[in-house]
Formats: structure tokens, sequence, C-alpha cells
């Protein structure tokens, strides 16, 4: 595919994405993005065969972006500390970076769209939706037992969970904030998060 194709293609990706944040899954018909778009049908059927391939990149994309952010900022993380505590804070501060500033509600995950309304989909695109949870579990869950050994906590800890509240915290906070209309609630959720991890395990907050 050349360069124009390319760029008509991620166009049509953007633009769907954006109205299925906004609409919702079942709200954004083919027909609808074609006319937001300013397109034939003849041009989007030469990119995608129908909504459910269409669907399918999205969620490809969508979650391979979440996975690379992921995994660079916890690379990132490691390169300028070798304390694990440390490393924690760094990465959760880089996410704090991309809500810095913000002065319009986030517009949502996509994950979590695709999850409101499962039954539209292929039975494999809860695999392609969980990548990224289970990844920020694993490595997160890693780096929390890490912590323990070097850092006691202060009350008793369940690793597992402790990880999942950072990706629970970006979908609980996506949803107050688009409905609240607030910019800046996620960045204080993340915020809230860090501090928590700081009171159990940071010694120099000890009493």
């Amino acid at each position: 595919m050349g360069k124009k194709g390319e760029t008509t293609r991620t166009r049509i990706l953007d633009t769907a994405q954006a109205m299925i944040l906004d609409l919702g899954y079942s709200g954004m018909s083919i027909d609808k993005l074609i006319s937001h778009l300013g397109m034939t049908k003849g041009a989007f059927f030469h990119h995608f065969k129908n909504k459910d391939e269409l669907a399918t990149a999205l969620i490809e994309r969508f979650s391979q972006q979440g996975v690379d952010l992921f995994n660079e900022s916890l690379a990132r993380a490691r390169k300028f500390s070798d304390d694990p505590l440390q490393q924690l804070m760094i990465l959760i501060g880089q996410y704090e970076e991309i809500f810095e500033g913000l002065t319009e509600p986030y517009p949502g995950c996509l994950l979590a769209s695709y999850v409101y309304e499962l039954q539209q989909f292929r039975e494999d695109t809860l695999e392609i939706i969980n990548r990224e949870f289970l990844l920020s579990r694993r490595e997160l869950g890693k780096l929390i037992g890490e912590i323990m050994k070097k850092y006691p906590p202060r009350l008793e800890v369940d690793i597992e969970s402790l990880a999942d509240g950072f990706m629970s915290l970006f979908e609980g906070a996506f949803v107050l904030s688009k409905s609240l209309k607030e910019a800046d609630i996620t960045i204080n959720q993340l915020r809230h998060y860090k501090n928590y991890l700081r009171l159990l395990f940071d010694p120099s907050l000890a009493a």
C-alpha cells in the first residue's frame, strides 16, 4: 500500500475510533463514518471489507499502542534507576506527563468501549483487549514483588490486586472525567495511586 493509501487508512481508523468513543460501537455505522469522512463507499471498502474487519483493526492498533507505551515506560524507568520503588514511581510519572495540562476530559478507552459491547465482536476480541491488562498485571506484579522484598509494606498487600489498580484506575477515571466534564481527574487519581504506594513502601515516610 502506498503512502496515500496508508494515510487514508489511518484517517479512517482515527475517525472511527473517535466516533466509537463518542457514540459507542453500535452507534458508529459505516454510513455515518463514510459521511463524516466525506468519502465514497468504494473508497472505504478498498481498505476494509466490513465493519467487523474495521473493528478488529481498531482494537489491534489501540491495544498495541497501549502495550508499546507500557513497555517503553517500564524500560525507561529501569534505565533511570536500579531501585524497584523508584522504578515504579518513574513509570507512573511518565503516565502523569501524558495527562498533565489537559483542558478537556480524556476521550476514553477503546478497550472499555469494546468490553461494554462484547456481544458485537468475535470471540478472539477479548484476547486482544486483555493484552495490555495482563501485561500490566504481570510486570507490575513482578515489580511490586521486588519492592516488597526490599521495603516490607506497612499493610497487608495482595500483589495482583495492587498491580491491577493501575489499569482499573484509568478505566474509572476516564468514565468519571467524561461524565463530570473535569479534565484533571485522571492525573489526580494517578497521583493518589502513587501516594498510596509511597505510604505502603517508602521507608522515608515511616513514623
